[in-house]
């Protein structure tokens, strides 16, 4: 199961954090939506390729990855706080919390395993 959500959260949050790292136009738009600088955003990105990265090494070291996961977790509930503070209805912030629950679940599969 850790195996499992390491790969899936990998997959969403390495193509998220380069775009962002990229200031791809969705993401630019994104980032003055939520009151960010593209530089600010691209510190995001580079925080969800960082822990994308740590997950995925977490494999092979247990502490690695469940700090990765933690460090996830807290930066998606940042990502719903500031979609909150902004203004947005609550569901926009769903899939931050959801994200947030997946990075804690992997956390404490990982705790209990080791």
């Amino acid at each position: 199961m850790r195996t499992v959500l390491a790969v899936a959260l990998s997959l969403v949050f390495l193509p998220l954090g380069l775009a962002k790292i990229a200031a791809v136009p969705f993401m630019r738009r994104a980032a003055a939506h939520l009151g960010m600088t593209p530089g600010h955003y691209r510190v995001v990105g580079a925080l969800e390729v960082a822990g994308a990265a740590g997950l995925l090494l977490g494999l092979v070291s247990l502490p690695l990855g469940v700090a990765a996961a933690t460090g996830l977790a807290l930066l998606m509930a940042a990502a719903a706080a500031v979609h909150l503070r902004r203004g947005d209805p609550p569901p926009r912030a769903l899939p931050a919390i959801a994200l947030a629950l997946i990075a804690v679940t992997y956390a404490a599969t990982a705790v209990a395993a080791g």
